[in-house]
């Protein structure tokens, strides 16, 4: 395959927005006292206090997906008249992912089509920008697709990250629909996916300038493309919490937290809102209101079978098996396929030396991968419980 270096996967960066409110300024003393209920969109978004009177940049008429010249040459001489889609699709990947001529170069930065293909940099959604307009300019039938990557657990089991990666589908009919993914050492089968539209793409697009304008420190830019991307889409819960952060790092609570409450109401499960939410009624002295929402992220975390699987590893490590199995027992309930989640009750009972039962479910995490394409990763696994067992 071609030079891809730096992996990184493509997120919502809500993280990283949530990251930049840990030091806060002191209210505004000139932003007008009002409830976050009395907020509306139209406020937060086209009569914002943060633009002080200055006109947003209006940036529905960029173009993410649109290509120069070069780019159309560049497609056109790798075909010739007659191909199907298959093997044009297989021309295309290799044009841009095996050639050698083009370098894919990971980044955290977000482009368009045409700025990836300038630069042969960028993250994920960058290179799937780039990818859909040139299959489509190719005759194919490519759509983005959001696939929902666990989250990861920090020691104190805090959400480190929430992903929302972000690849290519594309449609060929008769069976042999085909994803073209630039993180494809992280995707999984099992991972929930989703086709979404060209304007669910532009709100990715949008929010994700937006954390880069924001942690750049640029106020106006970053409330410009908050505002473009829930124009574009305004169930995208991840720009309101953005926003929300945006305007909290300024000292407009009410504004944040209507924001927050907005993304809240986009996903009822969004962690981030939540966690949002109760650090910014702490830092007011709203007790009662943090925790409420406390309480709301802990029972979202314990349903979560990620959490559970993070809980099962940390007692594992700490040597108490038994719960580490139980931990694992409950997120395969929750979830059954992923075989992670069996290996871990495995080595539980390893380590608990029955490895009978070591082995019965080391099998079925090889079961399970299997359907992945990744089996002989427990297999070897399984191999190696075999020995153990004959040597015992």
């Amino acid at each position: 395959m071609g030079k891809i270096r730096h992996r990184l996967n493509h997120a919502n960066l809500m993280l990283a927005a949530l990251l930049v409110v840990s030091a806060c300024a002191v209210q505004r003393g000139d932003a007008p006292k009002m409830s976050a209920k009395d907020i509306t969109s139209q406020m937060l978004l086209d009569a914002s206090p943060l633009a002080a009177g200055a006109e947003l940049q209006d940036l529905s008429e960029l173009d993410i997906l649109a290509l120069s010249p070069e780019m159309m040459k560049f497609v056109d001489s790798h075909f010739e008249e007659g191909l199907g889609k298959s093997a044009r699709l297989q021309r295309l990947l290799y044009a841009v992912m095996g050639e050698g001529v083009f370098e894919l170069i990971y980044d955290e930065r977000t482009y368009t089509a045409e700025g990836t293909f300038q630069r042969e940099h960028g993250n994920c959604l960058s290179f799937t920008n780039m990818f859909v307009a040139m299959a489509r300019y190719a005759g194919l039938d490519a759509h983005f697709q959001e696939v929902e990557i666990p989250p990861l657990w920090s020691s104190a089991g805090q959400t480190a990250l929430l992903n929302q990666h972000i690849n290519v589908f594309v449609a060929l009919g008769a069976g042999r629909d085909h994803v073209v993914d630039f993180n494809i050492r992280d995707y999984s089968t099992s991972q929930d996916v989703r086709i979404i539209s060209d304007d669910r793409a532009r709100a990715h697009y949008f929010n994700n300038i937006g954390v880069e304008e924001m942690l750049g420190g640029d106020t106006l830019l970053a409330l410009a493309n908050f505002r473009q991307a829930l124009r574009e889409d305004s169930s995208f819960s991840p720009a309101w919490v953005n926003l929300g952060s945006l305007y909290r790092r300024d000292g407009y609570y009410e504004y944040a937290e209507s924001a927050y409450l907005r993304g809240l109401e986009a996903d009822g499960n969004n962690l981030v809102a939540m966690s949002s939410l109760a650090n910014l009624y702490q830092q007011q002295g709203y007790d009662e209101l943090a925790a409420e929402y406390l309480g709301q992220v802990e029972a979202h975390r314990m349903r979560n079978p990620y959490y559970r699987f993070h809980l099962a590893t940390v007692a594992f490590n700490n040597g108490d098996y038994d719960s580490a199995i139980a931990e694992a027992k409950y997120a395969i309930r929750m979830r059954d396929d992923d075989p992670k989640f069996y290996s871990l009750v495995s080595f539980g009972y390893l380590m608990n030396g029955d490895r009978q039962k070591a082995r019965k479910w080391m099998e079925k995490a090889e079961a399970v991968a299997e359907n992945e394409g990744d089996k002989d990763k427990y297999h070897h696994k399984l191999d190696m419980l075999m020995q153990l067992q004959s040597d015992g």
